[in-house]
């Protein structure tokens, strides 16, 4: 009887430090959690916020610079391409300026061999002179009227080649002004567009509506403390 009652004792005592070794284990890893998720909390918190896409800076760089805004906007590849453009119209512009130059120069070599000078004089001396590029394949002279129209489409060539690179370097601009201002553009699943087709009663035709609608995230029910 005696034995029995050891032996149910120390069972019994047994079985309360096992209880109490697992609440202890569980109180620890609890607390372990707790220091864990605070420590994340904190991380959370500590963490730099991202920094916000200014389309001022992205106008101001890509006005300085061709491609500088498009490089602000982390749109790489578009750089090539804007300096392959902006090259059309450089490329035309020295040229047509190279030759504008020369048949200008042909031109008043001529003019100055055909017609005499206030002393009477006629000058021939700047015909040697004259590129052989404005000149026929035979190496002889253009006409005094064709040199001149040649200087003056030339002239008219460049001069637009100098609009249009101009004008490229603004589109430049206005891509990455557009760009940026899209950069933080909500396009999550929230925004929806849906197409249907529709008849008007009224006209009596077929009409095509456009519908957007913005979808409200779903509200958790608020718990009421009772």
């Amino acid at each position: 009887m005696k034995l029995s009652f050891l032996i149910l004792f120390i069972f019994f005592l047994g079985v309360q430090s096992l209880s109490a070794q697992s609440d202890k284990k569980d109180l620890a890893n609890t607390a372990l959690l707790k220091d864990s998720s605070k420590n994340v909390s904190e991380q959370k918190d500590s963490t730099p916020a991202k920094p916000k896409h200014i389309p001022r800076i992205a106008t101001r760089r890509s006005a300085l610079i061709p491609g500088w805004g498009q490089a602000y906007n982390r749109e790489y590849w578009k750089i090539p391409i804007i300096y392959g453009v902006l090259a059309i119209p450089t490329y035309t512009f020295f040229y047509n300026n190279n030759y504008y130059k020369m048949c200008k120069f042909a031109y008043e070599a001529l003019y100055a061999a055909t017609y005499p000078n206030s002393n009477g004089v006629y000058d021939s001396s700047m015909l040697p002179h004259i590129d052989p590029r404005v000149k026929k394949q035979d190496g002889s002279l253009l006409g005094l009227t064709d040199y001149q129209n040649y200087r003056n489409s030339f002239r008219r060539d460049r001069d637009y080649s100098v609009f249009w690179f101009l004008i490229i370097w603004g589109l430049n601009v206005v891509d990455a002004t557009v760009y940026a201002h899209l950069k933080d553009f909500d396009v999550s699943k929230d925004l929806t567009m849906h197409v249907q087709p529709n008849f008007n009663p009224v006209t009596g035709t077929p009409e095509v509506g456009v519908v957007l609608n913005l979808k409200n995230a779903p509200r958790q029910p608020k718990n009421i403390a009772r």
